[in-house]
């Protein structure tokens, strides 16, 4: 059941309806080996009358995506990203008819694909995947892209994860496991007591979390509230705004518009009323 839900877990998407009804958008397990490192395969497709522009509050997670967008597939060259934990909100234009087949790796998991360099050094970048994976070719790019059914995509991106060197890494799955901790205990709300109830510094804790996951703890504790007030403003029609801000442990009302406007762009309750 917890797996079911968090399959169709919205938390970051801006305007999670407007999206989902111009696009289909799916998720689905990787193969067993991939799992200590991958959270999910997602795929979307699109064939639009206009152009429209998705706007999504990243994860901090790294993300690995095959794609083709144009009018016509047969005449598009699929390609391959790798893009970094997005610091700002992260725009996608979609235009004509597309589709993308993506990988979301585990925050830390993305390490030990690629364990040549700190995490850090992604974040905030988009770049062609040959750069970090020279196998990603535009021949893989398209074996992935092109099938018509899921579970022939599915089987592709799982075949090739499976071809490329991981070293296991047991900071990296530490990374993983204190992350998750922040995802889902709203009591963690500052990162010298969070660091401390884990037995490290805040400065090793720090360290860590530049190296395998891209971004700071205190940011993490930061995303993770704003995917709440997101998700919370497109289900809930009256919140009251003051006692969700001490709920996710702002200091008062005033500090949760702050991030929240700085993050999404407008403020809280003009977002709420815009997605309703």
């Amino acid at each position: 059941m917890e797996a079911d839900a968090r399959r169709h877990d919205t938390r970051g998407i801006v305007d999670p309806s407007g999206l989902l009804n111009r696009v289909r958008f799916r998720r689905h397990e990787p193969a067993a080996p991939m799992r200590r490192y991958v959270e999910w395969y997602w795929l979307i497709d699109w064939d639009l009358p206009e152009p429209y522009a998705s706007h999504v509050v990243p994860h901090p997670a790294v993300n690995l995506t095959f794609q083709w967008d144009g009018a016509d597939e047969a005449g598009a060259e699929p390609y391959a990203e790798v893009t970094g934990v997005a610091l700002g909100l992260y725009t996608r234009k979609l235009t004509g008819r597309g589709r993308v087949c993506g990988v979301k790796f585990r925050p830390g998991g993305f390490r030990p694909y690629a364990p040549g360099a700190p995490v850090s050094r992604w974040t905030g970048v988009a770049l062609p995947a040959q750069e970090v994976f020279p196998q990603a070719t535009g021949e893989v790019a398209h074996a992935i892209v092109t099938p018509a059914d899921d579970r022939a995509r599915v089987a592709a991106l799982d075949t090739f994860l499976l071809s490329l060197p991981c070293t296991p890494d047991p900071q990296a799955d530490l990374a993983t496991t204190l992350v998750q901790h922040i995802r889902t205990d709203r009591t963690v709300r500052r990162v010298g007591d969070f660091a401390q109830t884990r037995g490290l510094s805040v400065r090793a804790l720090q360290r860590l979390f530049s190296t395998y996951v891209g971004v700071s703890p205190k940011w993490v504790v930061l995303r993770y509230r704003i995917h709440e007030a997101l998700n919370q403003a497109a289900t809930h029609t009256d919140i009251n705004w003051a006692a969700l801000a001490a709920d996710l442990g702002y200091a008062d009302q005033a500090h949760l518009i702050r991030d929240f406007t700085r993050t999404v762009g407008v403020p809280p309750a003009t977002y709420a009323q815009g997605v309703h």
